[in-house]
């Protein structure tokens, strides 16, 4: 009885994201909460480096098996944050931040605050390190800690 319920709960996000998808198209490029989906340079300039909260920056790509698995839990993880945006980047569509930013590998993670690069790791890094960045960026933690 317990599998079941964990498959479910394992599910319910998805599920969430696909209504959100199915429900109407949104003109915007933010979706849920304060994920960005970017799609342009100027839009990462506008809503990524002259943001005032820190920002988690995903880059990302379609074909990309382990990026399957970590973009979905950063959107959980920081989503319920008021103090923090995932920004997504698909490096397929943006050549030019991924050469700016000198992402030689997907999944990479660029955390930035007040315009700066504050932090970043390349690939499926365990959830201790995933956990630990996202509280160091929304204040959680200091660095000291």
């Amino acid at each position: 009885m317990n599998s079941v319920i964990l498959c479910q709960g394992l599910r319910s996000p998805m599920r969430r994201l696909a209504a959100l998808r199915k429900a109407k198209s949104i003109s915007t490029s933010i979706v849920h909460n304060e994920t960005i989906l970017v799609k342009n340079n100027d839009e990462f300039v506008n809503k990524v480096m002259n943001n005032d909260k820190p920002v988690i920056v995903n880059f990302h790509a379609d074909w990309c098996e382990p990026c399957k698995i970590l973009t979905p839990k950063l959107k959980e993880l920081i989503e319920p944050l008021n103090n923090l945006d995932l920004a997504v980047v698909d490096v397929e569509d943006n050549a030019e931040l991924v050469h700016a930013f000198e992402v030689k590998a997907v999944p990479a993670v660029i955390a930035i605050k007040n315009g700066l690069v504050v932090d970043k790791f390349i690939g499926l890094v365990d959830a201790d390190m995933i956990n630990n960045l996202i509280d160091r960026m929304s204040g959680k933690k200091t660095d000291g800690a």
